[in-house]
């Protein structure tokens, strides 16, 4: 019985992604000229260097989540997006969530997307609350995190009769315990709360 290897390689010297990271815009330095065109990721992970020019490439802004992951960047390499895919494969899909996940372990944990696994993902300490509203999340993972962290104290507020005992969620949320992140991808608010 024959085996054959399964890789993300369609033909020679072609990397095949598994996900649509969206389209990027570029410059060839070889032109010293912008690419006239949009480029596919595929175009731009098999981009060669050597036969087309030295070029560097930065989202066009299609893909939210590669708009945010990658924020704040002059230009993006093939070997992150590659990376990127690779991690994407592992968690399973491409959500936003995912994405959410990587732009924090990336972006506020400082970790290398070349070193990140999709395990260290999933095992982030952090909550993630989405909807149409900030306002609305806000509230919703104050009261969440209240109750989570500190079930004494919430049982007790929650119990009581006293009419003058007010909880504050933004005061909760604003306080030193917690790193607090709203962001908008497309029609979706995303807020990211982790502890400190």
């Amino acid at each position: 019985m024959e085996q054959t290897e399964t890789t993300n390689t369609q033909e020679k010297g072609t990397y095949a992604l598994q996900f649509d990271l969206g389209t990027f815009e570029g410059f060839n330095f070889r032109e010293n000229s912008a690419i006239e065109r949009i480029l596919t990721t595929e175009e731009v992970v098999n981009w060669d260097h050597d036969a087309e020019g030295e070029a560097e490439f930065w989202p066009s802004g299609d893909n939210a989540g590669v708009g945010l992951l990658f924020r704040g960047q002059s230009a993006v390499s093939a070997h992150e997006l590659r990376d990127l895919d690779k991690v994407l494969q592992e968690l399973g899909d491409d959500s936003t969530l995912n994405f959410v996940r990587i732009h924090y372990a990336v972006n506020s944990q400082g970790t290398f997307l070349n070193q990140l696994t999709g395990e260290q993902v999933e095992d982030l300490n952090i909550n993630v609350y989405l909807g149409n509203s900030f306002l609305d999340l806000r509230k919703e993972a104050a009261y969440e995190l209240f109750e989570l962290y500190y079930q004494e104290a919430f049982s007790a507020w929650e119990k009581s009769m006293c009419d003058g005992l007010i909880f504050d969620q933004d005061i909760f949320l604003d306080s030193p315990s917690w790193s607090v992140e709203e962001i908008e991808m497309n029609d979706v608010k995303v807020l990211v709360v982790a502890p400190q």
